[in-house]
């Protein structure tokens, strides 16, 4: 089942290979060296050289290690600097008493910054750490009692070493600094919190459901990097002899984060390197006068636009394209010993009810997911499943209702505290910390939240923690090596590192959501048995999936969501059998009317074509040729249960997903190798899950842009849809993403006929609405079958499609497994089984569609 992907060896862990400490340690070592002998112009430059890469190093905290931006640096760097000369100048105390004074105000201010500041993300962090710069600056010039306003702080004595006075002494000790910021960089960086740190990048969700705390991380990795910014900024001070409010402008926070990008963000000598070159080049270029700050920035753009990954990452691809390292082995070589044998809790929910508006997502949800049983929670789309499920991991607070893991109440309790009562999970789409390695992403969630030491290893390197971790792995079947890199794993590596993970947490509960999307038979097959190994261990598992092969075979217990409610529960048997969960999936069956009989003569002109096609979103395809044909003037319905490939073929027939083998026809013209605007252009057009209307454009534009590749008569159209629209036309001038959700789909359907399609491709579009919208929705859809529009459409509520359709197809496992009429599909036991699994080969009960 598992994968060997990984092509290179992994980095060693600690300060580096000797070959690297001894270059650091020259480097440094000629640096003292040059401070004691060069003269003091260059004395200054190197000291400044070596206080750009401690803030470098602090920087590279934030973005190297945690991924966040800060442009206000220099606020910290001020600070520092001021801290020194208030306290030397005016309070009588020596450098050495007010430096780490100076540091630890600057470490204070940074944690007081991000309790805020890091609850927003990207250009609004970036926005309000610039802002802080501009405070800091302007705040010095106001308090010119204690700060000397704008003339600032002259006459700074700078501290003697005997052997060394003024600004060389200042330069060894910015070296010296710069060379126990390196080591504990380096010590950082290959910690447990170097870890958590990424892992809080990488995936901020997933690092809650393993019980680390995104927030309460981030701030230390802020208060570190502000505290070394400050510490430069006290040995500025004395260096120059004076400060003042403009010496610390933003354009000094630009050069430093210049200097980590430049170097390399997240390598030990990445703001060492960056320091040199920001901080030396433009001197060497001092000789071409005003042209040396051009030939700089030209330099600078060359660098990272043949680097972006910095210069270090420049080297090390290089060396890595010269010199390849050898594979790493496969395998985890522990003995699967499986999961510790304790007592475990059961997770009970009663009454869960949650809303988001005036949208009921979950109502009075009451199940018990018991310890040792595989639970499962399926439904329809829309039904509720993974609302339910991160109300139980605390993603969600219910709006009303409990749960609780055993005796312990857990409702109103963050992710984070919930993780380390006991509940794990995984998700739809894996989330894995991709920057760790296999072995790292396990064994950072055995220590549930619990990081040690800011500079310690322990938890990471321990070989008791390792050989868990590996024993874990062989448990689940993985067998690549526990040093790849999780990102470079195939999708099926993804899911099975990712249970490992969650398990590493030594669960009473397992949550998963939809673990077999994109699984191959075989693989879903080895994941039932491993949940069941799960279980059989004493978890209790609840399980949210849409392969009813996979649920009904390894499942003691079902329960059924409808539109947020409880539908039935109990053995897979029963639930198979209850005609109220086949009418839930299949919808209203059809009578022997008209409404199914083929409207269009079998010899009718075929207008799409798809044949043996194959399309995936990764290492395994999720269509395996697949034939499908579509007439001029017909209504087609695509039937099967979520995961069994539909709306990939939809995109790949829309020119959203290129194939990877296989054909796609429009009147005998090829579009499998068009983008999606051409496939527009030749005039099939979808209209995706989800509506996608342009929320903030109003009802009038949305329509407009409809007829962007045929803008002819494109009044006269818009006012053609909104006859076969009313309710658009008294939303005309509103924004789009006010509309309820049927006037949303109402609105993407007009929006896609303004563009004259040949055929429409229909994915979902009763998703989430209300059974009177569906109705007046389907009504619209029928009078532009009855026009003579050719239609692909793909339902959940397989009924209506039926009614609709003159044919259909019904898909399972990327497969077609069966066609025919209308009357045809609704009548053979194929689709129950697609939805229901094997034993629900009953159709539902007949009833008229309306």
């Amino acid at each position: 089942m598992s994968r060997v992907t990984s092509r290179t060896t992994p980095r060693p862990l600690g300060l580096g290979t000797p070959a690297q400490i001894a270059a650091v340690l020259a480097l440094l070592a000629v640096g003292a060296v040059l401070a004691l002998t060069v003269n003091g112009y260059w004395v200054f430059v190197l000291a400044n050289v070596a206080l750009l890469a401690i803030v470098g190093i602090g920087l590279n905290v934030l973005l190297g290690l945690s991924g966040q931006v800060s442009f206000g640096h220099v606020g910290f760097y001020a600070i520092g600097a001021y801290t020194v000369a208030i306290l030397t100048t005016k309070a009588g105390w020596s450098l050495w008493a007010a430096w780490p004074v100076a540091a630890l105000l600057g470490g204070l201010a940074g944690a007081l910054l991000a309790l805020p500041a890091l609850r927003v993300k990207g250009p609004y962090l970036a926005m309000i750490t610039i802002a802080f710069g501009f405070i800091v600056e302007h705040g010095i010039v106001e308090a010119g009692a204690l700060t000397g306003g704008q003339n600032g702080i002259m006459g700074l004595a700078a501290p003697s070493l005997g052997f060394a006075q003024g600004e060389r002494a200042v330069a060894l000790l910015a070296i010296a600094t710069l060379g126990v910021a390196l080591a504990g960089y380096a010590w950082l960086s290959r910690g447990t919190w170097g870890a958590g740190l990424r892992a809080v990048r990488d995936a901020e969700t997933a690092a809650e459901s393993i019980g680390l705390n995104p927030l309460f991380i981030k701030t230390v990795a802020f208060a570190v990097s502000a505290a070394l910014a400050a510490a430069a900024g006290a040995l500025f001070a004395p260096l120059s002899g004076f400060v003042t409010p403009h010496t610390f402008g933003f354009l000094q926070s630009i050069l430093f984060v210049l200097v980590v990008m430049l170097g390399g963000a997240g390598s030990v000598a990445g703001p060492l390197v960056g320091a040199v070159v920001v901080g030396l080049l433009p001197e060497l270029l001092s000789g071409l006068e005003e042209y040396r700050l051009l030939f700089f920035g030209a330099l600078l753009l060359v660098v990272l636009w043949a680097a972006p990954d910095g210069v270090t990452g420049g080297l090390r691809r290089l060396r890595e394209r010269l010199w390849p390292l050898a594979p790493p082995p496969a395998g985890c070589g522990e003995a699967a010993l499986g999961l510790h044998a304790r007592e475990r809790a059961g997770l009970q929910a009663r009454g869960i009810t949650m809303q988001f508006g005036g949208v009921r997502a979950v109502g009075d949800l009451s199940l018990r997911a018991e310890a040792g049983r595989v639970t499962s929670l399926i439904g329809p789309n829309g039904a509720g499943k993974s609302t339910a499920l991160n109300v139980l991991g605390g993603f969600y607070l219910p709006t009303a209702g409990a749960f609780a893991l055993g005796a312990r109440e857990l409702a109103g309790q963050s992710a984070v505290r919930i993780a380390r009562a006991g509940v794990a999970r995984t998700y739809q789409t894996s989330q894995l910390f991709g920057s760790l390695s296999v072995l790292d992403n396990v064994v950072l969630a055995m220590g549930r939240g619990r990081l040690g030491p800011l500079l310690g290893a322990a938890r990471r390197l321990a070989p008791e923690y390792t050989t868990r971790a590996r024993e874990l792995l062989a448990f689940c079947g993985y067998t690549g090596s526990p040093h790849a890199k999780a990102a470079d794993l195939p999708h099926v590596d993804r899911r099975l590192v990712e249970v490992a993970r969650a398990l590493a947490t030594d669960p009473d509960a397992l949550l998963l959501d939809e673990p077999a999307a994109g699984l191959s038979r075989e693989d879903k097959e080895q994941l039932g048995a491993l949940l069941r190994r799960i279980a059989d261990a004493g978890v209790a598992v609840l399980l949210v999936e849409h392969d009813m092969a996979l649920v009904m075979g390894i499942s003691d217990h079902v329960v059924v969501l409808d539109a947020g409610e409880r539908l039935a529960s109990g053995t897979p048997a029963e639930v198979q059998a209850d005609p109220a969960v086949q009418a839930a999936y299949l919808g209203e069956g059809l009578d022997a009317g008209d409404a199914t009989k083929a409207r269009v003569p079998v010899n009718s002109e075929e207008a799409l074509g798809v044949g043996a096609l194959v399309a995936g979103h990764g290492a395994e395809p999720v269509l395996h040729g697949i034939d499908l044909r579509v007439r001029r003037g017909e209504a087609v319905a695509l039937l099967g249960a979520n995961g069994a490939g539909k709306s990939t073929l939809m995109k790949a027939i829309a020119g959203l997903h290129r194939p990877v083998r296989g054909g796609i026809h429009l009147d005998g013209v090829a579009l499998h190798g068009l983008g999606a605007e051409q496939v527009v252009a030749r005039g099939v057009v979808l209209v995706p899950e989800g509506r996608q209307v342009f929320p903030e454009l109003s009802v009038l534009d949305n329509i407009r842009l409809g007829a962007f590749l045929r803008p002819e008569d494109r009044e006269a159209r818009v006012e053609e849809q909104l006859e076969r629209f009313p309710r658009l036309r008294e939303r005309l001038h509103q924004r789009a993403g006010l509309l309820s959700g049927g006037e949303q789909q109402m609105l993407a359907i007009a929006r896609a006929l303004m563009s004259r399609p040949q055929v429409l491709l229909l994915d979902e579009p009763s998703l989430g609405l209300a059974p009177k919208v569906i109705a007046e929705l389907f009504a619209a859809l029928d009078r532009l079958r009855r026009e003579g529009l050719t239609l692909l459409l793909v339902d959940q509520m397989a009924g209506l499609a039926l009614a609709l359709a003159d044919r259909a197809y019904v898909m399972e496992g990327g497969r077609i497994v069966a066609q025919g009429t209308a009357a045809e599909i609704a009548a053979d036991g194929a689709l129950a089984a697609a939805y229901l699994g094997e034993q629900a080969v009953a159709p539902a009960p007949a009833a008229h569609a309306a």
